[in-house]
């Protein structure tokens, strides 16, 4: 399990750790990782060129003390200086090592650098975590004049907010960010997920556990979670030894219509995983003789533990939400069901929005919720109570009491028609099998994105290839 800690919680344990251990012994920890983690990625160290870009604060002391070890490795390292008060001791020290530190160029420089300057790397030292987002103008024209080189960022990018994920000015795009400690929610939560590129934690001795892991007074209320692969699989509902396919769970699905009968035979593709013991559908007669020529195991109307409602209803959403209300099991509300979520309130529910439909309930734009997804999904997870699955490229399931849990499983290939069906199916059979809403939205969403991704292996994907990649997928995480 990943799990983000705010700003606080790792100045907190970094001091703890700074009063127990020698002098720089936690920043020559943090380069050594940062160093490695660089050459690592250049593939070879002598006669490669990287550039420093160095602030103020100790992200930049890492960065220099980094390029110590990467200059006594044969690489040609150059340091520039965003600011007067660099880390002194590290300066000192790179110089020594046979490196070169000098002033940031000026906005005013001349662009078109010469040969000499390009690099193949670039190290981006210029903000810590404790910045506020966006860049200085000297920043902002450094990075120009490196535009197209690969970038490492220490900790995080420079310019996002660390403790949301939110992007407001220009900032650092990173290929690769090299974290201490633990992960922070900018590593996870989109926009400035996107910016971080693939990211790597080093491991500096922070220890983070039980009471470290307060919460925060920010807007950062309860803990971030990523589920990873052995989570899921401990997650995920078995087959007990006498189990047959009432006790395994039965999951209703109502979706599709005439002018959709498509989506009624997506929502039950992803309910008809093998999940769930027996799926029954109770939808649109002409979208009925679909799913029966589809799933031959799928039945009629009846007693159901969890129901699938809303995926291309149309206008029969309204009956199809209040009839499944009336059952009073666990429901999953999607699409054209969504203008009706709060008649759930009072029932274990999964509601499965994207940015656009999430705007609307909340009567936001698009773009807000697209740039504050943490925050939208908590807002929609209180005013509805329920939990909310918000989907997209890293979706968000949140809690009303706040916790929540990112999904970094996916791929752009994803983003196709009847995919959100699809899920909605499978949090449905999820919810029948036994898990309650929050475990069953994480670990639906999970699987989803890495069926995609299997999918994704032959070629670009349909919706049904999604679904038909589940039991890989399932197997590959607890056999068969």
């Amino acid at each position: 399990m990943i799990r983000a800690h705010t700003v606080e919680q790792v100045r907190a344990a970094e001091d703890d750790l700074l009063a127990r251990l020698p002098e720089g012994a936690l920043m020559q920890r943090a380069a050594a990782g940062l160093g490695y983690a660089v050459l690592d990625l250049l593939g070879s160290a002598y006669g490669r060129r990287v550039l420093l870009l160095v602030g103020s604060g100790d992200n930049g002391g890492d960065a220099l003390y980094a390029g110590v070890l990467l200059a006594r490795r044969g690489v040609q390292v150059e340091a520039w200086l965003l600011s007067d008060t660099a880390h002194s001791g590290g300066v000192a020290a790179l110089r020594a090592a046979g490196g070169r530190v000098v002033p940031a160029p000026g906005a005013e420089a001349d662009a078109q650098r010469p040969s000499r300057d390009r690099f193949d790397l670039v190290v981006d030292g210029i903000v810590g975590i404790g910045g506020r987002p966006g860049l200085r103008p000297e920043a902002v024209a450094a990075l120009a004049r490196v535009a197209g080189t690969p970038v490492v960022a220490v900790d995080t990018p420079s310019g996002v907010d660390v403790d949301t994920g939110r992007v407001d000015g220009p900032h650092v795009t990173a290929d690769l960010t090299v974290t201490f400690g633990t992960h922070k929610a900018c590593h996870l939560l989109d926009p400035a997920a996107r910016a971080c590129g693939a990211v790597q934690l080093v491991d500096i001795g922070l220890g983070f556990r039980g009471s470290q892991a307060r919460t925060s007074t920010t807007e950062f209320s309860g803990p971030i979670e990523a589920l990873q692969a052995a989570d899921v699989a401990a997650l995920l509902p078995r087959p007990a030894p006498d189990a047959h396919k009432y006790t395994r769970g039965v999951v209703g699905v109502r979706a599709g219509s005439a002018a959709y009968p498509g989506a009624a035979l997506l929502s039950v593709a992803g309910a008809a995983s093998g999940l769930a013991g027996m799926v029954r559908y109770d939808g649109d007669p002409a979208a009925a003789d679909l799913v029966r020529a589809a799933h031959p195991e799928v039945v009629g109307p009846g007693r159901v533990q969890a129901w699938v409602v809303g995926s291309g209803s149309d206008a029969g959403a309204e009956d199809a939400v209040r009839r499944s209300v009336a059952d009073g099991v666990p429901m999953v509300v999607d699409a054209d069901a969504l203008a009706f979520a709060g008649t759930t309130r009072g029932r274990p529910a999964v509601l499965t929005p994207h940015a656009g439909e999430l705007a609307r309930m909340l009567d936001v734009e698009r773009a807000d919720v697209e740039a504050r997804w943490l925050e939208h999904a908590r807002l929609a997870a209180r005013r509805y109570d329920a939990v909310v699955l918000l989907k997209g490229r890293h979706s968000v399931v949140a809690r009303p009491d706040g916790r929540a849990r990112v999904t970094t499983t996916g791929t752009p290939w994803l983003a196709t028609a009847g995919a959100g069906d699809v899920l909605g199916g499978l949090v449905g059979a999820l919810l029948a099998a036994g898990l309650d809403p929050f475990d069953a939205a994480s670990v639906g969403s999970w699987l989803h994105g890495a069926a995609a991704t299997l999918a994704a292996q032959r070629g670009p994907i349909v919706a049904g290839d999604v679904a038909a990649a589940l039991p890989a997928v399932v197997a590959a995480l607890v056999g068969p």
